[in-house]
Formats: C-alpha cells, sequence, structure tokens
C-alpha cells in the first residue's frame, strides 16, 4: 500500500514508441508501482495515458528476473556464474572469433527496446574492440521499406501533422490500439467530431479507429499496392495533381505521370475489393483536401508490396502537395537519427539491401545456417528477444546453438537467452537512467530523460558497466586513462574534461569506439544522484548543439560556444519530464530535403507500378487458404518486455479472431480450439468469433507464446507464438521486410 502523502515520481511508459510521460507512487516499502496517471508537465503526452501504461509494475516486479550471469552446460541447462568469469570467458571466446576469423563474423542484434534505447549507444565499447560490422533490430523488421523510400524522395523521414490536417488517412493503422503519435485516443476524437475534418481509415478489419472514420477503405487483405495504385492514377488521369506547387518544389512528375496515366484504375480497385468510384472519390476528395496527412503502419509494412506502398501513399500526398506546410508532413529534427534510410552495402552471405545499417531480419538465420565463408561465427544480442519476436522461431534456436559463441543481456531468461552461451543479467529500465528517442514532433521537438525510480538489487549490472568489462578485458581500454579523466573532472571541471576528452580523442582516434562507456565511468560519476547511465547523451548533446544552434537557442536555452552543449546535457539530466530543444518553422523542414526538391520519380518502384495491371496475386492456396495476421497489436498486448500473463485484463489467451461464417463452415464456436498450421509449423489456438473480419483472414494478437512461473515456479506458457507460424522466406524483395500480415494458413477444428 501506499502511503496517503507518498510522493509522485516522474517517468515513462516504455509499452509503445510513444512514451507517454507517467508519474508514480510506490509503495510503502518503495518496492513497487502502486498507482500511475499521466504526466501533465511532459511535453508530448501532456497527461494522456492509455489503458496499459497502469500495469507496468508487471514488468519491472516478475518471478522471472534474472539476477547472476549464466552459462550453458553440456546438457542444455544453465548453470549461474560470478562477473569475472562471465567477462573473462565471453572477453575470451569473442576475440578467439575475431582473431580466427574477423571481427565481421561477430553480429549484433538489438540494442534497446521502447525507452530503453542507451545500450545502443554503450554497445560500441565492446562493439569497436571486437571489429563488429554487421547488425540489426527490429526496426529492420518493420520500417527500412518506408526510411528507405523516404530517403530517397525527400532526404528523411517524415511525419505526419495530424493536429492540423483537413484530411487524416491511417493506413494498416490502428492508432486507437497501436497509438502512433502524441494523444492518440484524444485526437481521433476530435478529428471523428470535426465536421470540417475527415478521417480515412484503410483496413482490412474495422477496428476501433474504423469504427470512428468518416470513410473506411476494408481493403482485400494483402492488396493495398492496387488501391493506392488506383488512387493516385486517378490524380494523375483526371488532372487532379497540384501542378502549380510541382513545378516549385517537385523533380519527376512527367516520369511518374507517364506511368500512371496508363494504370487500369478499374483492375486496381476490383483487386484491392472495393469499387471503382469508391477509389476515384476518395482520390478526389484528397486532391480538394487544404491539407492531407497520412501514417502508415505495420499493417503495410510487414505485408506484400510494402516498400512499393510506402512510395505509393508518398506519391498520394505529394503529387497533392502536402508537405512542408501546416496541416502536412515534415521531416522531423531529432537529437539522434533512429531512421536513417540510408543505403549501407549488402549482408556478407545472403546479399541482402542494408538500410540504416541494419540487415535484413528475415535473413540473418541464412547468413548463419551455411557452410559460406563470411558467415556469421558469433551473435552479441541485448534486449531483444529474436526466437520469438523474428520470423521462424524454429529456425532461429538451430541457428543460435550453430554458432561458436552467443551472449545474451536481457533482464530475464527469454526464449533467445535460452539458446544462448552465456546470459548476463541487467538492471530494468526503470533501475537506471534512461531516455526515449523516438520523438518526431514539430515545430516543437523534446527529449525525455528518465530518472530511475528504484535502487537496482545485488547481481544485475548497468549494460554499460557491462560492455565496458568486456573492453577491459579485451585490452582496449588504456592503463590509467579513466582515473586521469575523473582527476580532470575533479581539478578542471566540465571544460577541462571536455577539452582533455577531445584531446585524447584526436590523439588515439580509436578511443572513439570506446568513449561511451569511458563517459559511463567518468563523467557519470558526478551526475545527479541515479543519472550515470545519462552520461553517453553528453557527446550527443555537444554534437547537436553543433549541428542545429539556431533551433537550439530558439528554446531559450542559454550558451556560447561549446558551452552550450553542456547546458542541453545539464537540463536534460535535471527536468525530470522532458525538454524541448528544437523550436523551427516551416522553412527549416525545406532545409532538410536535399537541394529543395523532392524527388517523384523511383525508377525501380515505377516499374513494379507498371506491372500491377498484369499481376493476377494469389495470396492463397487449397491446402493453406486463409490469410493470417501474425502480431495484432489488441487492447492489452505490447512488447514482450512483460511477460506474466496476469498484466492482460482481456484477452488472456491471446484468441484468434475470425469471421463468424468462416467458423461455422469449419465447426468452430465461441472458445473452441482449432489447429492453424502454416509451412512453417502448427500452433493449437483459443477461437474467438469476430465479425470485424473479412472472410479468410484471421488475425493473432502480438506479444503472446511466452512463458512464466506459475505459484509453484513452473514454466508454463500462455497463448500462441506468432512466430512459430511464419517463415523467413516470405519477405519484401526490396528491403527484406517480412510478410507477418499475410501468412498463408489452414485451419481445422481440434476435437
Amino acid at each position: 500500500m501506499t502511503a496517503d502523502n507518498a510522493e509522485w515520481k516522474t517517468t515513462a511508459c516504455v509499452l509503445c514508441s510513444l512514451n507517454c510521460g507517467v508519474k508514480v507512487q510506490l509503495t510503502e516499502d518503495g518496492r513497487s508501482i502502486a498507482r500511475t496517471r499521466g504526466d501533465e508537465a511532459h511535453p508530448g503526452s501532456r497527461g494522456y495515458l492509455c489503458n496499459k501504461a497502469s500495469r507496468l509494475n508487471y514488468y519491472q516486479n516478475r518471478a522471472d528476473r534474472l539476477m547472476s550471469p549464466m552459462r550453458r552446460c553440456a546438457d542444455g541447462s544453465y548453470e549461474p556464474i560470478d562477473w569475472d568469469t562471465a567477462i573473462a570467458e565471453i572477453a575470451e571466446k569473442l576475440a578467439a572469433v575475431r582473431d580466427t576469423h574477423g571481427g565481421d563474423k561477430i553480429f549484433y542484434y538489438g540494442g534497446g527496446g521502447q525507452g530503453n534505447h542507451l545500450p545502443g549507444a554503450y554497445s560500441r565499447t565492446s562493439m569497436q574492440p571486437l571489429g563488429m560490422q554487421y547488425r540489426s533490430n527490429a526496426l529492420a523488421q518493420e520500417k527500412t521499406g518506408e526510411f528507405w523510400v523516404a530517403q530517397r524522395m525527400l532526404g528523411g523521414w517524415a511525419h505526419g501533422d495530424f493536429d492540423h490536417a483537413q484530411v487524416v488517412i491511417f493506413l494498416g493503422k490502428n492508432p486507437w490500439q497501436s497509438h502512433g503519435f502524441s494523444r492518440a485516443r484524444i485526437s481521433i476524437r476530435e478529428m471523428a467530431k470535426d465536421p470540417e475534418r475527415t478521417l480515412i481509415v484503410i483496413d482490412p478489419k474495422r477496428t476501433e479507429t474504423a469504427d470512428l472514420a468518416d470513410i473506411h477503405l476494408a481493403v482485400t487483405p494483402a492488396r493495398d499496392a492496387w488501391l493506392l495504385a488506383g488512387m493516385v492514377a486517378t490524380l494523375v488521369q483526371e488532372d487532379l495533381v497540384n501542378r502549380t506547387w510541382l513545378a516549385e518544389h517537385a523533380a519527376g512528375l512527367d516520369a511518374v505521370a507517364g506511368v500512371f496515366l496508363d494504370v487500369d484504375i478499374a483492375d486496381c480497385a476490383d483487386k484491392s475489393g472495393l469499387e471503382e468510384a469508391t477509389v476515384r472519390s476518395t482520390a478526389r476528395l484528397i486532391a480538394r483536401a487544404d491539407s492531407v496527412a497520412v501514417l502508415e503502419d505495420l499493417g503495410v509494412q510487414m505485408n506484400r508490396h510494402s516498400t512499393l506502398v510506402s512510395y505509393l501513399q508518398r506519391l498520394l500526398w505529394l503529387l497533392t502537395g502536402n508537405f512542408g506546410r501546416p496541416g502536412t508532413h515534415y521531416t522531423a529534427n531529432g537529437l539522434g537519427n533512429l531512421a536513417s534510410g540510408d543505403e549501407n552495402g549488402v549482408s556478407p552471405v545472403a546479399g541482402a539491401r542494408i538500410i540504416g545499417g541494419l540487415v535484413p531480419c528475415n535473413v540473418i538465420t541464412s547468413e548463419v545456417l551455411t557452410d559460406h565463408p563470411n558467415r556469421y561465427r558469433a551473435m552479441f544480442i541485448e534486449s531483444g528477444n529474436p526466437v520469438h519476436s523474428l520470423a521462424d522461431s524454429s529456425r532461429w534456436r538451430e541457428a543460435l546453438r550453430a554458432l561458436e559463441v552467443s551472449v545474451v543481456i536481457d533482464v530475464a531468461m527469454t526464449e533467445t537467452a535460452r539458446q544462448a552461451d552465456y546470459v548476463l543479467p541487467a538492471t530494468t529500465q526503470y533501475e537506471k537512467a534512461e531516455a526515449t528517442f523516438f520523438n518526431f514532433e514539430f515545430p516543437d521537438n523534446y527529449f525525455h530523460v528518465r530518472q530511475p525510480l528504484f535502487e537496482p538489487p545485488e547481481g544485475p549490472l548497468d549494460e554499460a558497466e557491462i560492455h565496458m568489462r568486456i573492453a577491459e578485458a579485451l585490452g582496449a581500454v588504456p592503463e590509467g586513462l579513466e582515473q586521469e579523466l575523473i582527476d580532470v573532472l575533479a581539478t578542471a571541471g566540465r571544460e577541462g574534461f571536455r577539452e582533455a576528452v577531445f584531446t585524447k580523442l584526436a590523439e588515439d582516434p580509436a578511443l572513439l569506439g570506446i568513449a561511451p562507456g569511458l563517459l559511463y565511468r567518468t563523467l557519470g560519476t558526478v551526475l545527479p544522484a541515479g543519472m550515470r547511465n545519462a552520461a553517453t547523451l553528453w557527446a550527443v548533446c555537444h554534437q547537436y548543439a553543433m549541428s542545429s544552434r539556431a533551433a537550439l537557442l530558439a528554446t531559450g536555452l542559454e550558451g556560447e560556444g561549446m558551452d552550450l552543449g553542456d547546458a542541453l546535457f545539464d537540463a536534460l539530466v535535471s527536468e525530470p519530464s522532458g525538454v524541448i530543444f528544437s523550436r523551427e518553422q516551416w522553412s527549416d523542414v525545406w532545409a532538410r530535403v536535399p537541394g529543395g526538391t523532392v524527388q517523384l520519380e523511383l525508377p525501380d518502384l515505377l516499374a513494379d507500378v507498371a506491372q500491377l495491371n498484369t499481376e493476377s496475386p494469389e495470396e492463397t492456396t487449397a491446402e493453406f487458404p486463409f490469410l493470417l495476421s501474425a502480431g495484432e497489436r489488441r487492447s492489452f498486448t505490447a512488447n514482450t518486455i512483460i511477460r506474466n500473463p496476469e498484466w492482460r485484463r482481456k484477452d488472456a489467451q491471446g484468441a484468434l479472431f475470425i469471421n463468424p461464417d468462416d467458423a461455422a463452415r469449419l465447426n468452430l464456436g465461441e472458445g473452441s480450439t482449432a489447429r492453424i498450421s502454416t509451412r512453417a509449423g502448427a500452433q493449437d489456438v483459443l477461437v474467438a468469433l469476430n465479425d470485424r473480419m473479412h472472410k479468410g483472414h484471421v488475425s493473432l494478437p502480438n506479444g503472446m507464446g511466452l512463458d512464466y512461473p506459475d505459484a509453484e515456479g513452473v514454466l508454463k506458457k500462455t497463448g500462441t507464438s506468432p512466430n512459430e507460424l511464419t517463415s523467413s522466406e516470405l519477405r519484401d524483395e526490396y528491403v527484406g521486410t517480412p510478410w507477418h500480415k499475410s501468412v498463408p494458413a489452414r485451419i481445422e477444428a481440434v476435437d
């Protein structure tokens, strides 16, 4: 119980990318979260909170907490070992792979999760001494196609100004459950009530958001490309494009128009399952609108033609001039860039395109399970659970056991940890300073560094400390350097420390790799209590202050020269609800577009458009007649950092949603059991009848299929792990993102 006068502590929710600000009261013993409410002072959420945040204590207080380093035994069991032994053995084995085969054969996966991003920065401390070159994380199975398209067209990822748009379009997105922009449910209600605004939802399912929409385009599952091509073709063929705006701001209109003039709109409408009149009238509405903002998400990004869809939806609002002004789209000024669409070569075995430095998740196992000389031979996995969260779980288990050495850093013995050679326990997100990087607001953008709520227990270590110990064991930390920098801090203050750090880096550029860990060990010691983990942001703040000085000064922050970076850093670590670090005008958006010109023509994707009318899409077969959407977001599903099934108040088992007509044909009733089979495997699932689903379309939620100890300590699995049913071979041809939302499946009744 809490005392009546218990202090409200400020932090953030970590169950989706919005990371809304929250305030919590702790129990009298200070060990648990007792009450939760929204933080009115948070720059983004401003007191808003959804139903999930009140369950955060299920993440912090858990029966499966990992408290000691664990080493895998020959029989597959695990034994606890001390930290010195774990670090020494890991460093020795990883160094052996590096020295024998090259550091590029050690693969890094993860580096943080929702609201848990600083490990990604600290990972460099061990990656650089090991010579690691290849990495990936969850963004590579969701967003890389969109990032790649956006980079080529606009020079960066664009976000919508949904609060001021006359027409808002949600594409493969149900923000009522998955959010995606600040204060989503409040904003959706406001859109629905305003007669001057139009809300359009494109989704096969009649979602909670679709219930409030003015127009719901219930596209046939996996056919979004035909719908969008028909809408863009309507703009071109009926001459509804904004030629004045395009002449000033864009290049490539003639090439785009030349392709879409030949598109058969009636055929596109037929293949998308909609009337041609509906496709045309929706396109006309968009063309007439004063402003349009679009948000796409996993419903199309994990689906067929996903990269093409990301291109088509941008053509829809760019051809009508909906960029760079209020109510349209903008590229945000971020403190750190997590949305790079740059190409970075190809993977060493599969030759898969690497976007933003991330190897496609669906090819990683193929880069391991081969006799190719360039295969990955070791893996470092941090704050990630690829065995559960990536396609084809059985193949991931096989790949991890095929490695020469594998290391996992996490708070629990996850499905991935149980395949690793070593498992290292980390402090939780609420036991150290942490930060939220997915901030894309405009004209004011903010950054939130969270102060810890709890003292960490004996045993787990911060990821920064783990990486620094590995770097030391590898001999990558010069003797005496750490103490030298601590002494400079004590005698010459921050200014002298800054000069000493930059001098050391100039003298020995190799130190740049271990710089995050050095900052943790040195600057971190003089930060406010509990804020040591934020030390790596000091370098980020200086980089930002140099690159975006005007935007930073416009917020009211003061500082001359290098002092401005320190001023920003001090503000971040002292302000519990977050800091506005960027204030801009709409003209600044155009400064981020290369040459100030939008590139409409992407020849490879235009070639795909030209082929759409010739295709006869058949997503299912006689053997697998259903399409499964694997990983739907529901009212009580989230990422898998909460493993305790008791956190869910609804749909505890994560039922299979199926149209009642399909269920009747298969002799399935509410609460019955069905077996769902795909080429990857089969699972028994609980059935829930749902008339919001298309016939032939079924769904399973994300975040399920995890095991957790019961009252007797026996591991019990709840629900179905979707990736026991998905295949790594079903993926986008350009960037390798998976087709999780359209997996061919067979469903049968189980007695």
